[in-house]
């Protein structure tokens, strides 16, 4: 069997809650790795999503934490298409089975946020979590 324990880096984009509001994005710092793969975690939708109430997750990228830029096509992997302002996925419809969703980042810059960007009225909070995996290291193991 192969060991990915000591050649992965894992870091938390958004932390596991019930979220009815924006959450306040942590840089992850990419420093020493080459690829990264973020997972999209969401729970049942505690409201029925339209295009008017919707949860829309953002990345963006830097190179120096202070300035911020929506990613673009070029800087995915596993989307058809990056929506306005960096937005990988978007919750318009009802969303009545939890999921995952996958996307790879190939930008090339140091850090990531990710933003899940709450529109409308959310009176009950919707279960989210986000992992950016760390990829390719450096030096291993990986701490």
């Amino acid at each position: 069997m192969r060991d990915l324990f000591h050649n992965l880096g894992i870091a938390q984009a958004i932390p596991p809650a019930a979220y009815d509001a924006d959450n306040s994005p942590a840089a992850i710092d990419l420093l020493g790795f080459d690829s990264a793969l973020l997972s999209i975690h969401v729970g049942v939708g505690g409201i029925t999503f339209s295009g008017t109430n919707k949860i829309e997750f953002k990345l963006t990228h830097s190179d120096d934490d202070s300035s911020y830029s929506a990613v673009a096509d070029d800087d995915v992997l596993g989307l058809s298409s990056v929506g306005t302002g960096g937005i990988v996925l978007a919750l318009t419809t009802a969303h009545a089975a939890a999921s995952i969703t996958r996307v790879g980042y190939v930008g090339g810059k140091r850090y990531l946020k990710l933003l899940a960007d709450f529109s409308g009225t959310h009176g009950t909070g919707t279960p989210i979590a986000a992992t950016v995996i760390k990829g390719h290291a450096h030096e291993r193991p990986v701490a």
